[in-house]
């Protein structure tokens, strides 16, 4: 190590009790620059690889945003549902590759149940055209066999064969329940990373049997089907909540998209994924940008704070400064040992709190993951993270050229003489 940041560490650490209070306030502006920014990236990430390979989403007629929300992140509500004649008649389009129908409107414990087909299974991809996989266990083929997704079997302990009870709505404690149908646990996927995870799948025709008897949400006494009766009838669902489909020729996807909107029998609206997600990211852009100017702010107290230590320490090193001169040492040297101070400071800061926020991520990876369906993955830090680093080493230089210009002004004589 040269001489000069070696003198700069032991004058420091002369100072270690204010010196050490400015590192932990350099630290946790960095902390919470830094993890915004993380949380923002990976959340982005996290979001976008939750489905691939999706060409459409149809639904009636919502914003895209909303029907985006519903159908593939389990967030909300939808407000309406369509016919499964429409369903037929569009995933019958001669460009038309594969299609996915999706029941939602009832829960487990709080956590949402999905009906639909063996399509699911076969053409949903996430990430990086990654396909569902069974970790323990298969996909469901009696009408009362459910697959759970991985965080869902981890948080209520469910093994394949226990049973299960599902209720009506998406409440986590709902007042009406489908106890007379219970269901069997017969797979559970493999983590993905996505809403897949919180979710329980079962049948389309499972979903129309425990609704056998009810009138606009309300059970009918004596009007519920049995097990062995359910398994006997036909059941064909009326309506669904929406569905993807996969395209034969991407290049048709505006041709598609053309046709449902106008479709004659009911409102629908055609949605792509990405389109959607980036009137998703320009709804929520101005609450990332206020966070990071928050941070940004916090940042800079931070370094004013350092920058005001230095100064007022000054006077306290009037006399370590005039012996430095004694010994041959330049102004320029002076100066440069103040802002070397400095930019220690806010390198160590930046250090510690990056080191502090990845490991923070890494600790609450799972939590976040079961809680918010938003997967942290720590890895190297971005270019966007590398630049508000060096903008907070280059703002605690900055800090320093004050102060060290201070001391460069500073005389031998005014140094050695006592003041009256």
């Amino acid at each position: 190590m040269s001489p000069l940041p070696r003198l700069a560490l032991r004058s420091l650490w002369s100072r270690r009790l204010t010196a050490s209070l400015t590192l932990a306030s350099i630290t946790l502006s960095v902390i919470l620059l830094v993890g915004v920014e993380q949380l923002r990236t990976q959340a982005r990430e996290s979001f976008g690889s939750t489905v691939s390979g999706t060409d459409l989403i149809v639904g009636a007629r919502t914003s895209p945003t909303q029907l985006l929300l519903s159908s593939i992140f389990r967030i909300g509500d939808v407000t309406a549902d369509l016919a499964w004649s429409s369903y037929q008649r569009i995933a019958a389009h001669p460009l038309v590759a594969w299609s996915i129908p999706l029941a939602l409107g009832d829960s487990h414990r709080g956590y949402r149940v999905l009906g639909t087909t063996d399509a699911y299974q076969e053409h949903y991809r996430y990430g990086r055209d990654r396909s569902l996989a069974m970790a323990q266990g298969a996909w469901f083929s009696d009408l009362f066999d459910a697959v759970l997704g991985a965080d869902v079997a981890a948080a209520l302990g469910y093994r394949i064969g226990d049973e299960l009870e599902l209720s009506h709505g998406t409440t986590e404690v709902s007042l009406l329940e489908h106890d007379h149908l219970p269901f069997r646990v017969s797979g559970i996927l493999e983590r993905t990373g996505t809403p897949v995870d919180r979710t329980i799948h079962v049948s389309l025709e499972a979903i129309e049997a425990i609704h056998v008897g009810w009138e606009v949400g309300v059970p009918l006494p004596g009007r519920e089907l049995d097990a062995e009766t359910a398994r006997e009838r036909e059941l064909t669902p009326d309506r669904i909540t929406a569905f993807l489909l996969g395209l034969k020729n991407r290049a048709a996807v505006f041709q598609i998209q053309q046709a449902v909107n106008a479709y004659p029998d009911e409102a629908l609206v055609a949605v792509l994924p990405g389109v959607a997600l980036q009137q998703l990211w320009r709804l929520v852009g101005s609450v990332e940008q206020a966070l990071l100017l928050v941070s940004g702010f916090v940042a800079l107290a931070g370094l004013a704070g350092m920058m005001t230590m230095l100064l007022a320490s000054l006077s306290e090193r009037r006399r370590e400064m005039a012996v430095l001169r004694a010994v041959g040492a330049r102004p320029a040297q002076i100066f440069l040992l103040l802002t070397a101070e400095a930019t220690v400071l806010a390198t160590a800061g930046a250090a510690l709190g990056t080191l502090i926020v990845y490991g923070a991520m890494a600790a609450a990876a799972p939590s976040l993951q079961a809680l918010l369906g938003v997967r942290l993955t720590p890895g190297a830090p971005a270019s966007g993270t590398f630049l508000l680093l060096g903008a907070v080493v280059f703002g605690g230089f900055l800090s320093g050229i004050l102060p060290a210009w201070r001391a460069y002004r500073s005389s031998l004589a005014d140094g050695l003489t006592p003041r009256s």
